[in-house]
C-alpha cells in the first residue's frame, strides 16, 4: 500500500500533506491523554514491531503478496492517537531510509496508511467492544474483525485519492475493483497478526493494553425498580505474569529476529498495489525515490554482496532507527502531558 512519487498528482498530494500534518498535530495532543509512564515505552516498541513485520511479505493470490499495515494493532495496543504517531513514523523512516512509499507521496500514504486504518478499525474496535461479553476473549476477537475491515478501508480511500489526483488515465471501477478485491485478502492477514498480537500482550499485561481498559463489568442492584450501578472500591492489585522490562525485551528480540531472520523468506511478489498497478497501468508515471542511492535502499545494504545478510543488517537497522526515533517522539509527548491526562486503567500492577 506504500504509494509511490508519481502515481497521485502534486496538488492532491500538497491537500493530503495538509490533511497528514494536520492529524499529526491532533494526535500529538492527543496521545498526551492515552501515554503514561507505563506505556509510552511500549508505543516506541510497537513502532519497532509494525516495521518488522511489515518486511514479512505473505503470499494472498497467484503472484501477490500482502503485508501488515498495523493502525488496527497500533491504535488497540497504544490508543488511537498514538497509533497515527506510530504508523507515521514507520512511514517516515521507510520513506527516508529504505526508499519505500515517496517523499512526495508521504501525505498520500501517512492519510491512507496511518489515519484511514486506525479511525476505521479503532471505531469499530470499540462498537464491538460495547456488545461483546466484556471479556479478554472479545477484545481479541473485536481487534480481528477492526483489522480485517481496516485494509479494504485503506484500499477504498486509495481509490478515492486516485480518482481525484491520478496521473494515469485508467477506469476507476477497474481500480477500485482490483485493489479492494485483493485487500480483502490481505486484511485476513491483517486480522490474524493484529489478533494473535493482541492477544498475546492481554495474556501477560492486560494493564497495558488500551483497547482494554474499562473491561471490568459493573454490578447492579435494583433500587425501586430501577437498575442502578454498585459503587465498587478501588480494583485490587493483578499479579501480572511479566514485568514491563521483560516485555519490552521480548517485543523487541521479537522484532529483531523478524526483521533481521525471517524478512528473508517473506514472499518476493508484488505486494497488493504493486500488482494492481503493474496489472491496471497506474504505474506508467511512477517516478523515481528521491532516497533510490540511500545505502540502505530497498531493505539492503549497499556494498554488502550476501543477500541474506544485506537484508538482515537492513531489517535490524531499521528496527533499532524505528525504536529510537519512536521513543524519542513518546517520550517528549508523555513529558509534555498535561496534569490533568491521567489514562485509567482496568488494574493497578506493579512491575
Amino acid at each position: 500500500m506504500h504509494v509511490p512519487d508519481g502515481f497521485i498528482n502534486a496538488p492532491t498530494s500538497a491537500v493530503t500533506g495538509v490533511v497528514a500534518a494536520g492529524a499529526i498535530a491532533v494526535s500529538l495532543r492527543g496521545a498526551r491523554r492515552e501515554l503514561d509512564e507505563r506505556t509510552a515505552p511500549l508505543a516506541g516498541l510497537v513502532a519497532a514491531f509494525i516495521f518488522a513485520v511489515q518486511m514479512l511479505n505473505f503470499p494472498v493470490a497467484a503472484g501477490t503478496s500482502g503485508h501488515l499495515l498495523g493502525g488496527a494493532l497500533a491504535a488497540i495496543l497504544v490508543g488511537p492517537y498514538t497509533g497515527v504517531l506510530c504508523v507515521s513514523v514507520v512511514l517516515l523512516m521507510q520513506g527516508i531510509l529504505f526508499a519505500d512509499g515517496g517523499l512526495t507521496a508521504l501525505g498520500v500514504n501517512i492519510t491512507d496508511m496511518a489515519i484511514v486504518t486506525t479511525v476505521v478499525a479503532y471505531a469499530i474496535f470499540r462498537g464491538l467492544v460495547k456488545v461483546l461479553p466484556r471479556k479478554r476473549r472479545s477484545i481479541t476477537v473485536a481487534s480481528f474483525v477492526a483489522a480485517l475491515l481496516s485494509v479494504p478501508a485503506a484500499a477504498v480511500a486509495f481509490t478515492l485519492l486516485y480518482a481525484v489526483g491520478g496521473t494515469t488515465d485508467v477506469a476507476i471501477g477497474k481500480v477500485a475493483t482490483a485493489m479492494i478485491g485483493v485487500h480483502v485478502l490481505i486484511g485476513i492477514g491483517e486480522a490474524a497478526i493484529t489478533a494473535l498480537t493482541v492477544g498475546a500482550v492481554i495474556a501477560v499485561r492486560p494493564d497495558l493494553v488500551y483497547g482494554a481498559r474499562g473491561l471490568e463489568q459493573r454490578l447492579k442492584l435494583r433500587v425501586d425498580g430501577a437498575l442502578v450501578d454498585v459503587p465498587t472500591p478501588e480494583p485490587a492489585p493483578v499479579a501480572a505474569r511479566t514485568s514491563r522490562r521483560a516485555l519490552w525485551i521480548t517485543g523487541l528480540v521479537t522484532s529483531l529476529v523478524l526483521a533481521g531472520f525471517v524478512s528473508f523468506y517473506a514472499s518476493s511478489n508484488p505486494d497488493g498495489l504493486e500488482k494492481v498497478a503493474a496489472d491496471k497501468g497506474i504505474d506508467k508515471k511512477a517516478e523515481e525515490h528521491a532516497s533510490a542511492d540511500s545505502p540502505l535502499a530497498d531493505y539492503g545494504v549497499k556494498d554488502v554482496e550476501n543477500a541474506r545478510l544485506s537484508g538482515g543488517l537492513a531489517g535490524v537497522l531499521g528496527v533499532g532507527v524505528t525504536i529510537v526515533a519512536g521513543s524519542a517522539v513518546f517520550w517528549a509527548v508523555r513529558r509534555r502531558r498535561t496534569p490533568d491526562a491521567t489514562p485509567t486503567s482496568t488494574a493497578s500492577t506493579s512491575a
